[in-house]
């Protein structure tokens, strides 16, 4: 019997979502996600940033605009993320900050253009107390070789799911 999964994703600039849907070709999990209301966001690169650094300088985190379902109802939450200089983005924060009573398996999937740097752990301490995995991360450009993509994302699922 395969674990009713959940992949939920924030995609700024188009390139989780593409990871998302690959995951859920593999996972058989159900898509959900994550908006933040309009204009929270600039769509140039850099005044994004600057906008997610003041949010998370101030505590200010962004409120998702959409519903979320009952997560309890999962055995495995998927959480898509883009890395923005090496930080979880801002509205995937907010929506980690709802997991916190989840006993459903949580595992990062994350896109980025360049260093990752800390953001598994930092994703980990997010959610201390609750059975976090090690997640996988791809770029833009590996989303592209798509076959590729999904013989990697199936192999890493089936070692998470053995």
């Amino acid at each position: 019997m395969t674990a009713k999964t959940l992949i939920t994703y924030y995609s700024w600039s188009g390139t989780t979502v593409k990871m998302a849907k690959l995951l859920q070709q593999v996972t058989n999990g159900e898509l959900l996600e994550l908006n933040v209301n309009e204009g929270t966001f600039s769509s140039d690169m850099y005044e994004t940033s600057g906008i997610a650094t003041k949010q998370l300088e101030t505590g200010n985190l962004p409120k998702l605009a959409n519903k979320l379902p009952d997560l309890t109802q999962y055995e495995i939450i998927l959480v898509g993320v883009p890395v923005w200089s090496s930080q979880i983005s801002t509205p995937v924060q907010t929506f980690l900050q709802q997991v916190k009573d989840v006993t459903a398996m949580v595992i990062p999937f994350y896109t980025s253009t360049g260093s990752i740097g800390g953001y598994e752990n930092d994703f980990k301490n997010m959610l201390q107390g609750l059975n976090v995995q090690k997640g996988i991360g791809m770029t833009a450009g590996q989303l592209q070789q798509v076959d590729q993509a999904i013989g990697e994302l199936q192999d890493w699922w089936s070692k998470l799911t053995k």
